[in-house]
């Protein structure tokens, strides 16, 4: 099989890192291969992608860079497929670890594209099936006609916290930022409790004015003397996090943290100060500010891709069982 990725983008650490994962696999009998692509930009703003190594009848695993500009992000995305389909590959698995236009998955005003179908469409004219983590909106697996899996990073999540901030789960509530997150937050402490931890949930009710602005909120739940984590699945201005944050203060929370699977951070940092850890998994590479920390799901996206090449079912990722996570990545050969 081969693992192929952009050795320039700012993603590639997460590739590699996912390559040695599968390097350093016990019980793997399959070969591994990392493969560069190569971007000729002319003149005029055209550009060509070439695949720098023969992939003829292997299985191929493409690690889409996430932090490349939108537009940028979507004409590779076509070339290299094209490039892969017309190079003979056996199959072609597309990896987003960050699935672009996914918060564009409806009509909702006239005349405008549903632009995560779109993508979808060209996906599903190429792949042979594909793969992220944690959808803004779980209906988007529906608008691809080949199998793609959408992993949870709440496993890798739980883990990180019972080795690095147990403390933070005694008393511990799981706060959803609006309404539209409470199935996310219910869901999470559903696994907390299977793995024997604990949890509350609250949530919160905003009123905007418009895009980005949010005129009021409204906390639903107890948080006094409790340690609040609020639980999203992208930051990108972070103005309800923030809200939320200042929210839970003033009714008393002893502890506020924040999670956010995917990190846009699109206005800065400064204000994230308010939160005592801003957690972020590493399927974006953002500027790393003073009270960060960074969730890996290198050995998620790994283990999802062994057990799809050998044909084992992934569920056991789905559960709660995060003992792949438990060994640090300083084992594996970055």
């Amino acid at each position: 099989m081969a693992i192929i990725a952009d050795s320039k983008g700012k993603g590639f650490e997460f590739a590699r890192g996912v390559y040695s994962y599968l390097k350093n696999r016990e019980k793997r009998d399959f070969s591994v291969n990392l493969i560069d692509v190569e971007k000729n930009v002319f003149r005029d703003g055209e550009f060509k992608m070439r695949i720098l190594k023969n992939i003829r009848r292997k299985k191929c695993f493409f690690i889409h860079d996430s932090n490349k500009p939108s537009c940028e992000w979507l004409t590779e995305l076509i070339f290299i497929l094209d490039a892969l389909r017309f190079s003979s590959s056996g199959e072609i698995n597309v990896i987003f670890p960050y699935l672009r236009f996914a918060r564009q998955d409806r009509k909702d005003e006239s005349r405008v594209s549903v632009n995560s179908k779109a993508v979808a469409g060209i996906v599903s004219r190429y792949a042979t099936r594909a793969m992220t983590v944690d959808l803004h909106a779980p209906q988007i697996q529906s608008f691809f006609d080949i199998p793609f899996d959408n992993l949870y990073s709440f496993p890798s999540l739980i883990n990180y916290l019972k080795l690095n901030h147990s403390d933070l789960l005694n008393e511990f509530v799981v706060v959803a930022p609006d309404l539209g997150g409470g199935g996310r937050a219910e869901s999470f402490v559903k696994r907390l409790t299977k793995m024997g931890v604990n949890a509350e949930v609250a949530l919160g009710h905003k009123t905007r004015e418009k895009a980005n602005v949010i005129s009021k909120m409204v906390l639903i739940g107890d948080v006094t003397g409790k340690n609040c984590l609020i639980l999203d699945d992208i930051i990108d201005t972070g103005n309800t996090l923030v809200k939320m944050g200042q929210l839970l203060r003033e009714n008393g929370a002893k502890s506020v943290f924040a999670y956010g699977t995917h990190g846009l951070f699109t206005d800065g940092f400064e204000k994230f100060k308010i939160f005592d850890k801003v957690l972020i998994s590493d399927t974006l590479n953002p500027y790393k500010f003073e009270n960060m920390e960074i969730v890996s799901l290198i050995n998620l996206f790994g283990e999802a891709i062994y057990r799809t090449i050998i044909g084992e079912s992934l569920s056991f990722l789905f559960e709660g069982d995060v003992r792949m996570e438990q060994d640090s990545l300083e084992k594996y050969e970055f």
